[in-house]
């Protein structure tokens, strides 16, 4: 399966993802108004100078993983303030996530902060690259 667009990735999912992905991408379009929605392994990225995060639910594959709930991910989560312990981190170094069963577990201000922090992460690391002539990984935070 390969979706065209991003209409055609919201179209092949079931009801129950549907309606997590249409809210965390409500929250998302609202917090980055300036990023591109572009599909990347099939789901959807949203970048701005890098990626910023994706949402990815679990009816979409994603190699031999077994996936349950809709992930929403920070693909520079690790330089995240995240005090409150709210994403899983598991095995990963670099990128971080927080699954969703229900439209109900969505507490949308406390992504949005996630997703503001996201956005000076981005910023910090746009800003160290062209000052230093190329990737730096210290924390902005």
């Amino acid at each position: 399966m390969k979706f065209e667009s991003v209409e055609d990735f919201l179209g092949y999912l079931p009801d129950y993802e549907r309606k997590i992905v249409d809210q965390l991408r409500i929250i998302l379009l609202e917090c980055i108004p300036d990023c591109i929605e572009k599909l990347s392994y099939n789901v959807p990225f949203y970048y701005r100078h890098s990626r910023i995060c994706f949402i990815w639910p679990s009816s979409i594959p994603w190699g031999n993983v077994n996936l349950n709930g809709v992930q929403l991910g920070f693909c520079r989560g690790d330089l995240l303030g995240d005090g409150l312990n709210y994403l899983e981190k598991g095995h990963r170094k670099q990128v971080y996530i927080r699954t969703f069963y229900d439209v109900k577990e969505i507490d949308a201000d406390l992504i949005r902060s996630y997703i503001l922090d996201a956005i000076e992460v981005d910023d910090f690391l746009k800003k160290e690259k062209k000052a230093k002539g190329g990737k730096q990984k210290t924390n902005p935070v």
